[in-house]
Formats: C-alpha cells, structure tokens, sequence
C-alpha cells in the first residue's frame, strides 16, 4: 500500500509561481513511476508530468518549460514547480503512483490540491 498526500496549492495570479508537493509513505519503494494530473470540472483527468526511477521526465506540451517534476529520495516527495502560471492551468491536481508488485500493476492517488490562476 501506499499513501499519497499533496499540498502547496493556493490562488496566485497569472505570471506567478507555485510548488506543489507528493509526499509519498507505506511501500514506497515499490514505485516505478510518479505523475502529476490535473483536472478541470466536467473534463477528464490529464497528464502534466511524470518521472520514473530511471529519471526520465515527460510533460505535457501545455506546461513544457514552465513546469518541472522532480524527487526528493530521502524524503520520499514529488514536486512540481510551476513557473509562468495561466489562467487556463486552473484545475484540481493530482499526484499519482504507479507501484509494481509480483508484475501487477497497483495505482494510488492523492486527494488532491487546488491551484486558481487568475488573470
């Protein structure tokens, strides 16, 4: 099992910067993959970045150079840096992990943490 709890939204105006934070607990070690996703109301949930445990990014192309996903091990958190915010990155976020175990796939999700942009 694994725990999976964010913090650091908030309202900010456009051009501002947030940092959103994953901390991660129970068998963490069992991860492979942390994502970040978002959702805005009446539409489906969408990817903004992951990271696995080779290091490997991958970003949405709305957020590529304005956003930045990364790991702190001792920690066991994920973050993502949001610079140069929009209106349109409003939505709830969510921090996802993916965890294999014996070859299954086990999902979590976070509760998740409102970001407003206004303009």
């Amino acid at each position: 099992q694994v725990q999976l709890v964010e913090s650091g939204g908030g309202l900010v105006q456009a051009g501002g910067s947030l940092r959103l934070s994953c901390a991660a607990s129970g068998s963490t070690f069992s991860i492979n993959v942390f994502g970040w996703y978002r959702q805005v109301p009446g539409n489906q949930r969408e990817l903004v970045a992951t990271f696995n445990t080779g290091g490997t990014t991958n970003y949405a192309d709305s957020v590529k150079g304005r956003f930045t996903i990364s790991r702190d091990n001792a920690k066991n958190t994920v973050y993502l840096q949001m610079n140069s915010l929009k209106p349109e990155d409003t939505a709830v976020y969510y921090c996802k992990a993916d965890s294999f175990v014996l070859n299954k796939l086990y999902v979590y999700w976070g509760q998740g943490t409102q970001v407003t942009v206004s303009s």
